[in-house]
């Protein structure tokens, strides 16, 4: 299978500071250092979806940040304050910050809300794992959301590497095809669905394996027309193998022919 590239960029629309707080942001005494602090915590968040921390253990304090960003301390600490009260950003108790609106800026396609669905739930995540509860989150996570959170969180980046095999071993065979299960868009035949599954031999790997190629599959013409008229019987894709096709998503090929363009190599 070919290797999947990925490239980061904002994709920013043409009323991106008409927004309401752009305008506000920008009117304000130095809110032109804000708004260019502000764009360079997006460029600096892409590579890691949205969350910002100097590596796994360490935050960004603002003096860390003002290196980054190349402001001075006093007016990175400003422009945060005023991120926050705008909700621009949200700072968890082990000091991440999470950009909250990134996911409107990454680009255009069919899982859009998914994407954004799965952001919130990682940052609520993370909150739960350092013993922070948000006052806006119920006490309780119904069983459909764990299951999100299960598969969307890269499990390397949140526990401790000792910890890892002991969190993954304890993994049945029900729980991961309960994850495929979910992402899967035409849910016919699940006994069979499920048999052809086990016949993998499926581990975490494989399954997230699987879970990023339908991902894949779902931004695809032949998935989206008709109201998914022509997506196989989930058995038949598993037993075909199928999240090993090569092939080129819709957002893929916008985003290839956007590159294209901008060096100068469409059509030739």
């Amino acid at each position: 299978m070919a290797d999947i590239k990925k490239y980061y960029y904002l994709k920013l629309k043409d009323n991106f500071y008409d927004s309401d707080a752009m305008i506000i942001l920008e009117s304000m005494e130095n809110g032109y250092l804000y708004s260019n602090i502000l764009m360079k915590m997006y460029l600096r968040s892409l590579k890691t979806n949205g969350r910002l921390m100097f590596n796994d253990r360490i935050p960004y304090n603002s003096q860390i940040l003002s290196k980054v960003v190349g402001h001075n301390k006093d007016i990175v600490e400003k422009a945060i304050q005023i991120f926050k009260q705008l909700d621009l950003i949200e700072i968890l108790d082990n000091g991440a910050i999470y950009m909250l609106d990134i996911q409107n800026y990454i680009g255009q396609s069919s899982t859009d809300a998914d994407r954004k669905r799965i952001y919130r739930d990682r940052i609520k995540n993370e909150k739960i794992l350092i013993g922070q509860m948000s006052d806006k989150c119920p006490d309780k996570t119904p069983p459909e959301i764990d299951i999100e959170i299960e598969k969307d969180i890269d499990i390397n980046n949140i526990y401790p590497q000792n910890e890892v095999n002991e969190v993954t071993k304890n993994t049945s065979n029900d729980e991961l095809f309960d994850r495929f299960w979910h992402h899967y868009p035409r849910k016919l035949d699940k006994k069979n669905a499920k048999k052809s599954f086990n016949k993998l031999k499926p581990d975490e790997e494989l399954t997230e394996t699987i879970i990023k190629q339908l991902e894949r599959f779902k931004d695809t013409k032949e998935w989206k027309d008709e109201n998914g008229k022509y997506i196989p019987y989930p058995s038949t894709w598993l037993n075909g193998r199928r999240w090993e096709d090569e092939f080129e998503t819709d957002t893929e090929r916008e985003e290839r022919i956007d590159r294209e363009i901008m060096e100068g190599n469409y059509g030739t």
